[in-house]
């Protein structure tokens, strides 16, 4: 796997406060109406949030809550050389991926500042005319979380020797910052912003990882294993009121059979 600490070292294999959704009670109710006899009614529909006494006519439908989307494409790098420098093979797979995502009406590229994620994003982006594409520190590749001895699988043993306190530290700011700035529905009471947005983000399998196990309120040590290979689309949707849901996951039907599951070791490519 490339992904790599701090850009170098090979690995074994590559919650915010959700708002709840407010319920609704509606009731039908009998309200006496003018003329001779109290027989003569005209019902009425009440329907509203909890608490909210708010009248409205039978046969009326109630203002319905905006419920925003944020979509966000996640993909790993291209294939990249000892050097971290995107490969001829990077550049095919990237561009794959971005005539894949030509029809989507992609808002904002964002990558890692690593050349492998650069060049990728860059690749990718010419089938996306006009959009633009942009630095985000936060999708450096870095360690999120270091587990304890008694949550380290067998597999990776030995990885996290030598990590300090201070570098796991830091590597959990970055993922909280990762999480904070793009894992949540988008914010509608800015003017001029749409409803639903659509991002690409090109990082690496840590990130990645990362993202996936927060959208399914995993535990922290759970980001292991949860490998993508070169430049597979993962899609996460954010909406306003609801956990994560998670489209698909290390997804390769862009890429001809040569060029899937790099990244992953031979012996567990299928």
């Amino acid at each position: 796997m490339s992904a790599s600490r701090n850009g170098t070292r090979p690995a074994p294999f590559a919650d915010d406060d959700r708002a709840t959704r407010p319920r609704t009670v509606c009731s039908d109710s009998a309200r006496p109406t003018a003329g001779p006899t109290q027989a003569s009614r005209r019902r009425t529909h009440t329907c509203g949030s909890k608490g909210e006494g708010e009248a409205v006519p039978h046969g009326h439908r109630a203002p319905q809550l905006l419920m925003a989307t944020r979509h966000l494409y996640l993909a790993r790098h291209g294939v990249a050389d000892a050097f971290g420098e995107l490969t001829d093979i990077g550049r095919r797979q990237a561009g794959l991926l971005g005539e894949r995502l030509a029809g989507v009406p992609v808002d904002a590229v964002w990558h890692s500042p690593l050349p492998r994620a650069v060049a990728s994003a860059h690749e990718l982006a010419r089938h996306l005319p006009n959009v633009p594409v942009t630095e985000a520190a936060e999708l450096v590749d870095h360690v999120p979380y270091v587990p304890s001895a008694a949550e380290t699988p067998p597999s990776w043993a030995g990885f996290f020797d030598g990590y300090d306190d201070t570098e796991a530290a830091s590597g959990q700011r970055l993922a909280e910052a990762l999480v904070a700035r793009f894992a949540k529905a988008p914010d509608t009471t800015t003017e001029g912003t749409r409803p639903d947005t659509h991002e690409v983000l090109v990082t690496h399998a840590y990130p990645i990882a990362w993202l996936m196990r927060h959208a399914l309120d995993a535990p922290p040590s759970r980001w292991l294993g949860l490998n993508s290979a070169n430049t597979a689309l993962t899609v996460i949707e954010y909406r306003t009121g609801l956990p994560p849901a998670i489209v698909m996951f290390n997804d390769m039907s862009h890429l001809p059979a040569d060029l899937r599951w790099t990244g992953f070791p031979e012996s567990v490519r299928p």
